[in-house]
């Protein structure tokens, strides 16, 4: 049961974490210090028992609802080897967009046929290398399946495998995916192709997290699907995407929060627009929204999305990043230094705000960071404060809102921001300033009074 923390007073609007037992036994064991002065800067752990969890909740998902589905963890999310050798070890795939994400995965454990390669405009070696491997290929328009084709027939035993993505009705400004017309003429292609190539169904990807939209294109997509079949082609297989939310906060917190937040809470007076935040809460979340995905009825149908699948004999397949890493790490910095301003207090870390990827779309990370006292804390009160980043740029702050700690952060205390794991710690970091890049530790053993850790290996 989903616990909703208490919320700080409402002058200092806040989006408390849901609690996590992991995080908290690295903090309070004292593991957290111990691998800040080893490794002398900021450093993110890795929870990959909770990706092991996450994962499995999806395929239970699809069990309990009777389809045959397939979990591809997308593997930009995150670049730690860990996790896709978890997946790996749990009977999932990997979703790759460039040979070395390829490499990487075939590296630690996953087989090409189960690999699915996305994106677009696909570099050749990329293809290559997906063809030789007999990975599939989600592709993304005309000319890219043609090398496909050619690459598949030149003196290949078995034939390149394909999945067309489609460009959704709902979105035709989407610079990803084929049209109506497109998809016709890929069908004939494919066709003519013959043993080349085995055209193995579709694919999409929507923007945003409305389940109701995604059952629609799946369910018009079964339909091409019969038609696909009817011209001779295999097209037993749908792939949804991601876009499985992830929840960080409770109900309660965040609609305060959107609520009350205005320029004042905010270093400097900056303001962002609600709409531009991630929705740090979700009523249905992960696993769960899946569940509610194949629960759903198609607009037009009397069935649910799992019966249409199912009597249609198409396998399913979803490719989440961020819903399976929810929980499974975190990110630590040092304070270096505190400066009193107008009220409040400036924090600046050991570290920039390129580990804290929202900063740099525009947005905020909003998970309230976690201030851990190196020496016993004073009293506690509400201690106002924003975070900075240790470098010469005006922008680059990690938390531009003043978060209201029970603590005033001193030089040598560590601020924990939590579950950053899903696209936060690393999609975005940069030798800025040339400082090092933030290393990863493995937290194997979070059910022990002293957990173990291990450097990831990450292989470049």
């Amino acid at each position: 049961m989903e616990v909703t923390p208490e919320a700080p007073p409402a002058d200092w609007p806040a989006v408390p974490a849901l609690p996590d037992p992991a995080t908290r036994r690295v903090v309070t064991s004292g593991l957290a210090a111990e691998l800040a002065y080893a490794f002398g800067g900021p450093f993110h752990f890795l929870l990959p028992d909770a990706f092991t969890a996450n994962l499995a909740a999806m395929q239970r998902a699809f069990a309990d609802a009777g389809v045959e589905g397939f979990v591809y963890y997308a593997k930009k999310a995150n670049k730690a080897a860990v996790f896709v050798e978890r997946a790996a070890a749990g009977g999932a795939g990997v979703d790759v967009a460039s040979a070395a994400e390829l490499r990487e995965a075939l590296g630690h454990g996953v087989r090409g046929a189960d690999l699915m390669v996305t994106g677009p405009a696909k570099d050749p070696a990329l293809l290559r290398l997906a063809v030789q491997h007999g990975t599939t290929v989600a592709v993304d328009a005309l000319d890219e399946l043609d090398h496909v084709v050619c690459l598949a027939s030149t003196g290949r035993v078995r034939p390149a495998r394909v999945l067309l993505r489609a460009l959704p009705a709902t979105q035709p400004h989407s610079r990803f995916g084929m049209d109506d017309g497109e998809l016709t003429t890929a069908l004939e292609r494919c066709r003519e192709a013959g043993d080349a190539v085995r055209m193995e169904g579709f694919s999409f990807h929507l923007s945003g997290y409305a389940l109701q939209p995604r059952a629609d294109l799946a369910a018009r997509l079964a339909g091409l699907c019969r038609t696909a079949r009817l011209q001779g082609l295999p097209a037993d297989r749908i792939s949804l995407g991601g876009g499985l939310p992830v929840s960080y906060t409770g109900a309660a917190a965040w609609r305060a929060f959107l609520g009350a937040q205005r320029p004042a809470h905010y270093h400097a007076g900056r303001t962002f627009r609600t709409g531009d935040f991630y929705p740090y809460h979700a009523p249905v979340a992960g696993a769960d929204a899946l569940a509610a995905l194949l629960a759903i009825r198609p607009e037009g149908s009397g069935r649910t999305l799992a019966d249409l699948i199912g009597a249609a004999g198409i396998r399913l397949a979803v490719e989440p990043g961020r819903a399976l890493l929810d929980r499974a790490g975190a990110t630590v910095f040092r304070v270096q230094g505190v400066k009193e301003r107008d009220g409040y207090r400036i924090v600046t870390v050991d570290g920039t705000s390129l580990s804290l990827s929202e900063q740099w779309f525009g947005s905020e990370y909003l998970p309230d960071p976690q201030l851990v006292p190196r020496q016993p804390a004073p009293a506690a009160g509400v201690f106002p404060a924003c975070v900075g980043a240790a470098t010469c740029l005006e922008s680059d702050m990690l938390t531009w809102r003043k978060i209201a700690f029970p603590h005033p952060p001193r030089p040598g205390d560590l601020l924990l921001y939590p579950n950053t794991a899903g696209y936060q710690m690393d999609s975005n970091e940069s030798r800025f300033h040339d400082l090092p890049l933030p290393p990863k530790a493995v937290i194997d053993r979070t059910d022990q009074p002293r957990p173990r850790w291990r450097l990831d290996r990450h292989f470049t």
